[in-house]
């Protein structure tokens, strides 16, 4: 039976999505533009989500990634 008025169906969160932007250990500096439901700071390196503890929106910070998930990274403020 198909489904009328949908695209096609997508499986769950698996699959691989390529290669990620950032590794551990990477320095970058980012611009933080929101801030997380549990008050992190947001950045995107090319649509890539980074974590940053402590940094707020606004904010141009100098990072060190610290882990690196499927879909997201977090990191560190090193200046």
């Amino acid at each position: 039976m198909e489904r009328e008025g949908r695209g096609p169906r997508r499986g769950g969160r698996g699959g691989p999505r390529g290669p990620k932007p950032v590794k551990e250990g990477d320095v970058i500096e980012v611009d933080v533009v929101e801030k997380s439901r549990r008050g992190d700071g947001v950045a995107k390196v090319e649509g890539f989500i980074v974590f940053v503890p402590g940094a707020e929106p606004g904010q141009h910070v100098k990072v060190q990634i610290e882990k690196v998930g499927d879909t997201y990274a977090i990191a560190k403020i090193v200046s």
